[in-house]
């Protein structure tokens, strides 16, 4: 399955906007499939150059391996687990709480991971992949593992990045959710006052 199969009728624009931003999409269906080094490379990249206040670029990406999949996967609350067990790569964002330069509280830490986020994720979609950002995650357990200073570091979401599959390949109850939705209107969400 790719993209031009996926029904994206639902996400109306009547804007010209490249179709990029209409058909990123957080699906749950993946597939096994080997990223070459190069394409997670480029993905992070694509997520080094996004702005941060002060240029301070808080967040950190840890993302796994083989050799950690199995432990990445279990740092995923159980629901997120049935599926994410087909991804290619388990990810976690974290953000540094306090800037480096002067070691003040960050107030805009997790304002510019998200902006990482959608970079990682608008570069995974021009690889012809897709990712899906997770609040379901074992924050504590994570924060563990990763060996974080929890006063310095703050666990703001899991990802995963991979490769679509076939809708078949996920439970009844998880296909009945598996489409691309629309957004609310521009009016809800910009005033020019």
């Amino acid at each position: 399955m790719n993209s031009k199969s996926i029904d994206f009728s639902a996400r109306n624009t009547d804007v010209d906007v490249d179709p990029l931003f209409v058909q990123r999409w957080s699906p749950r269906a993946f597939q096994a499939h080997v990223i070459e080094p190069a394409v997670m490379h480029r993905i992070m990249e694509a997520a080094r150059w996004s702005p941060s206040c002060f240029n301070a670029q808080p967040w950190r990406l840890y993302t796994s391996t083989d050799a950690s999949f199995d432990d990445f996967l279990s740092l995923l609350v159980e629901g997120n687990q049935g599926w994410a067990k087909d991804v290619s790569v388990i990810g976690f964002m974290v953000a540094e709480r306090n800037f480096e330069h002067n070691g003040k509280p960050n107030s805009y830490h997790a304002f510019d991971a998200g902006a990482a986020w959608m970079s990682l994720t608008l570069q995974a979609r021009m690889e012809g992949l897709y990712t899906h950002g997770m609040g379901g995650i074992k924050k504590d357990e994570v924060a563990s593992y990763l060996k974080l200073d929890t006063e310095q570091s703050e666990v703001l979401m899991g990802f995963t990045i991979g490769k679509l599959a076939d809708l078949d390949s996920l439970s009844d109850e998880q296909k009945a959710n598996e489409t691309p939705n629309d957004r609310k209107e521009l009016s809800e969400i910009w005033q020019q006052i």
